[in-house]
């Protein structure tokens, strides 16, 4: 499922895996730098993480294979393995806007259905630069369901 208002992504994928295993491959700064991205194209390769209410979290990661970026941001709940909320600041856009991530995880017989709302996409610059849900997604369902990464 797929869905956008004026400010608001919402994206949706079921993966066969436990949501605590889904929740820890966003949380865990061992985690993201194995699955989110490709290399040479866009990719994390360093995180830090504070998985706590007010605590801070930061990425850096390399796009086109030679330019740097980093998203930062503070963990607004965090409620293993149900619920994550964080605000969200990309270097790459061009301008200082923060939004906010939302992750709801709904496990049923080790199946569990991710929800992504990615809401306060404000500027034209923010909403543009922020196509790309539906293949993270796909990334975080590989790695969970322990699928090589492409």
């Amino acid at each position: 499922m797929t869905s956008s208002s004026t400010d608001t992504i919402v994206q949706e994928i079921t993966i066969k895996a436990p949501a605590a295993r889904i929740f820890d491959a966003l949380v865990d700064p061992r985690h993201p730098p194995k699955w989110w991205g490709v290399k040479g194209r866009f990719e994390v390769t360093h995180m830090e993480a504070d998985p706590r209410p007010g605590g801070k979290w930061l990425m850096h990661g390399t796009s086109g294979g030679t330019r740097p970026f980093t998203v930062s941001g503070m963990y607004q709940t965090v409620e293993r393995p149900r619920l994550l909320v964080l605000t969200w600041r990309p270097n790459w856009q061009g301008d200082d806007t923060e939004s906010l991530v939302r992750w709801e995880f709904e496990e049923k017989d080790g199946t569990t259905l991710v929800r992504l709302t990615h809401s306060g996409l404000v500027t034209a610059a923010s909403r543009n630069s922020h196509q790309g849900w539906p293949q993270i997604l796909a990334w975080l369902g590989a790695y969970a369901e322990g699928k090589p990464r492409a």
